[in-house]
């Protein structure tokens, strides 16, 4: 149970807190029309781009140092609590399906566990020994790369991640909406995305939640554009897992390479519906099996693998 003094010493971090605000202007903001109030934080929404962008070049030295580790085999282990622990899973859970990663690569971890998605598990982002406890059975290695998230900067469960992760030699980011936060201080990559006190005061699952959604986005999707699992601005592994993702696949096949639709129906039943192989087979004219090992010895890039099939350096994009 949390002594009086405690209850004291928290509270008054948390007014020091920049996203926990008061703002007295919109005291009143219940009694606007619904129309006023959409405005409102329609204009709140707009500043979140600008204050990513005061952030880029850390997310841009945090992204080289993740893609460096991942290429050789590492993770990307996300972990937070409450609505950054959410984010989090949800960054991961998108991985497998747009770029087929196997879903052990990209894992997200949540305080209290998988029920706390959709539940509130009350006091477990209080504690950093239960995200040694989650990362533990992941056997973090130096490829391994945990990002810690917190809107406050502040959450021993993030904190605790980054500090365990260190301790096995793995690559840390601290992703927080503070200054000078602790979470950001504990990881050798630390990302402040400060983008001021919330509509609702204390309510960091709006402008925060949005910074840290956007920022998730950079780390996994530019991650993947340098393994190699983009072509130009083409998603070519894919996973058609449904009806849309088949579709999506054939689709993206045809603006990779012009082929006409039984070309490309034909190439893809030949590679097993992988996109990625389908368009060497047809921009390359080989079959399946050449295309399979030319990816293997490419390291899945498909660049380099079209530049070995054909011995023509690929520099544009599709």
């Amino acid at each position: 149970m949390t002594s009086t003094s405690d209850s004291r010493d928290l509270r008054a971090e948390l007014e020091s807190l920049t996203t926990e605000a008061f703002r007295p202007e919109l005291a009143g903001i219940d009694r606007l029309p619904t129309l006023d109030i959409a405005r409102l934080m329609n204009g709140e929404d707009a500043t979140v781009a600008g204050a990513v962008a005061a952030r880029l070049p850390q997310i841009a030295a945090a992204i080289d140092a993740l893609a460096e580790r991942m290429a050789r085999g590492g993770r990307l282990v996300y972990a937070g609590a409450g609505t950054a622990g959410r984010l989090g899973v949800l960054d991961a859970s998108e991985c497998p399906p747009t770029f087929n990663t196997d879903p052990d690569r990209v894992v997200g971890l949540i305080a209290g566990g998988p029920q706390a998605v959709v539940t509130s598990v009350e006091g477990a982002e209080d504690s950093p020994e239960l995200a040694r406890a989650d990362l533990e059975p992941l056997g973090l290695t130096p490829d391994d790369t945990v990002v810690g998230i917190s809107a406050s900067g502040r959450t021993p469960y993030a904190i605790g991640a980054v500090e365990y992760a260190r301790t096995r030699g793995s690559l840390t980011i601290g992703l927080a909406c503070n200054p000078g936060s602790p979470l950001a201080a504990a990881a050798e990559h630390g990302i402040e995305i400060v983008v001021g006190p919330e509509l609702l005061t204390g309510s960091t699952r709006l402008k925060a939640g949005t910074a840290q959604k956007l920022v998730l986005n950079m780390l996994s999707t530019i991650t993947m554009i340098r393994l190699g699992k983009t072509y130009g601005n083409l998603m070519v592994d894919v996973r058609a897992s449904n009806d849309k993702l088949r579709a999506r696949s054939h689709r993206i096949v045809a603006l990779a390479t012009g082929a006409a639709d039984e070309e490309i129906e034909r190439a893809l039943a030949a590679t097993d519906g992988e996109v990625k192989n389908a368009i060497l087979t047809l921009l390359a004219d080989v079959d399946g099996p050449t295309a399979a090992r030319l990816l293997t010895e490419s390291d899945g890039h498909l660049r380099a693998a079209l530049a070995a099939a054909t011995g023509t350096p690929q520099t544009d994009t599709p």
